[in-house]
């Protein structure tokens, strides 16, 4: 039922999301939803018609969020207002070449008197030279002419309106007036992440020390824009994305200190429970690495409670309390997607991978190499069709790539960690770490660039949106087949 439920909401919210506001009528969502009440009130001892009005009333529930987020944002005027007063920098600022894109919102209602509706939540996006630096929670004098987002190659209105940004600031004037007027607690976290990022890099020579920092702390933004494209050409970014991958080996590892410290085995589970979350907070909160923390807690729940948790339930939770916060994710925030895609794609790809591997050896004495292998072909075969409709880009290194790298990350980020660590506590130590780091990380840094410099690494290709359509009905028929017809096929975890 749990199940149901939720793809209802969720099916709710993609109606409205790609259909916004062609057949989304007031009196229509009245009517559906009166309709789901008197199923519910008056056929409450018929099961199949009470479940029927429960989905009607989530579905109409997913409706409602997606198209009241749709409506004010197709309402803004586009009157290009001159505005100035204080604001308060919202996340920390992305780098870009020599500019930087920087969110605020307004500290109180300074703009009242020029009737501009903006509430304190809602965010305004300005370019602006590398220098000055700003942080979050600075407090600056903002001067500029507001306009609405303007679509390039891409939605990039809506691209940013799911974060909530919804003017960009032209001709800006900002003089930064004050610091720490943000969440205390955040502001602590991301001091954190900034001195642990420093001592990363006085420890480890570039480019490695920017591996080093997007595979422990998230983020490819410590990499040159070269190594960037490298590790996209190789399909090797979700190591530095803050992926199920990386999640879960901190979690193991925080599990492991939680009891080699002396914590009982529910008190390690709270640590790594804390940790996780700290994990995420310095990463920024991206979608991607939100679902990844909720998957690694549901994880090690399962884990001391000795049962292996239900992966369907676990993903579709996770989606659901993402999509209440923020139903705009689900169609344009593409990490969003792919995300979720992935590990949708080894929940239901891997077995049938791994029932063809038992006819050579036993299911639990797969060979790690083949396991990564079919673990990345699982994951891509349910992502390549996002990956080529949006970058039109296909990598025919990528299973090599993850074949030839990921067994090292594990051991990577231990050393990673210890070296930070120490750095704390005796710092000739940590130095030693640092380069027996520096090792691994230099192997894989060298085995991506090396991938990516072959001529036919990745190519240029595209999908329309009927043939992403087409891929999925026929994959989701071909594994539903197989799993019918061959019994032998181990039941989902």
């Amino acid at each position: 039922m749990f199940s149901i439920l939720s793809l209802s909401f969720i099916g709710g919210i993609a109606l409205a999301s790609f259909y916004y506001p062609k057949i989304i009528d007031v009196f229509y969502l009245y009517l559906f939803l009166v309709l789901a009440l008197t199923s519910v009130f008056v056929f409450y001892k018929n099961k199949p018609v009470l479940l029927a009005g429960f989905c009607m009333l989530v579905f109409s529930l997913g409706i409602y969020l997606s198209s009241s987020k749709l409506e004010k944002i197709n309402n803004l005027v586009d009157d290009r207002k001159n505005i100035s007063g204080n604001f308060i920098i919202q996340k920390e600022p992305e780098i870009s070449g020599k500019m930087q894109r920087i969110k605020v919102s307004p500290k109180a209602k300074p703009l009242a008197s020029q009737r501009l509706r903006l509430r304190k939540e809602d965010g305004i996006l300005i370019t602006a030279p590398t220098y000055p630096e700003y942080s979050y929670g600075d407090e600056i004098r903002l001067s500029c002419t507001l306009k609405i987002p303007e679509n390039k190659i891409f939605d990039w209105r809506m691209y940013l309106a799911k974060d909530n940004i919804l003017y960009e600031c032209e001709k800006s004037k900002i003089e930064k007036i004050g610091s720490d007027k943000g969440n205390k607690v955040y502001s602590f976290i991301l001091k954190i992440k900034n001195n642990l990022n420093t001592k990363i890099s006085r420890m480890i020579p570039a480019p490695e020390s920017g591996l080093m920092s997007g595979l422990i702390l998230g983020g490819d933004d410590k990499l040159s824009k070269n190594i960037q494209d490298n590790f996209s050409r190789t399909g090797m970014t979700h190591i530095v994305a803050v992926s199920g991958y990386n999640v879960t080996i901190v979690a193991e590892y925080l599990m492991i200190i939680g009891i080699f410290i002396g914590l009982w085995r529910r008190q390690a589970f709270w640590f790594a429970v804390v940790g996780i979350i700290l994990f995420v907070a310095m990463t920024g909160f991206p979608s991607s690495a939100v679902r990844a923390g909720m998957m690694g807690i549901l994880l090690i729940w399962a884990m001391k409670n000795g049962r292996l948790a239900n992966s369907q339930n676990a993903i579709i939770f996770a989606a659901v309390i993402m999509l209440l916060i923020n139903p705009l994710l689900l169609r344009w925030d593409i990490g969003f997607q792919l995300s979720f895609l992935a590990t949708l794609g080894i929940v239901y790809m891997y077995p049938v991978f791994q029932n063809y591997l038992t006819k050579w050896t036993d299911a639990m004495s797969v060979p790690t190499l083949l396991e990564i292998l079919f673990l990345t072909l699982s994951a891509q075969i349910f992502v390549l069709p996002v990956i080529l409709f949006n970058f039109q880009k296909l990598s025919l290194i990528s299973p090599l790539a993850n074949l030839l790298v990921l067994p090292i990350v594990p051991l990577t980020m231990l050393l990673g960690f210890v070296a930070v660590i120490l750095s704390f506590i005796f710092y000739p130590l940590a130095v030693v770490f640092s380069w027996l780091a520096y090792l691994p990380l230099k192997y894989e840094t060298s085995v991506i660039n090396f991938l990516a410099s072959l001529k036919y690494s990745s190519i240029e290709m595209n999908l329309a949106w009927w043939g992403v359509g087409i891929w999925y009905i026929v994959l989701i028929s071909t594994i539903a087949s197989i799993r019918k017809s061959k019994k032998i096929i181990p039941p989902l975890p």
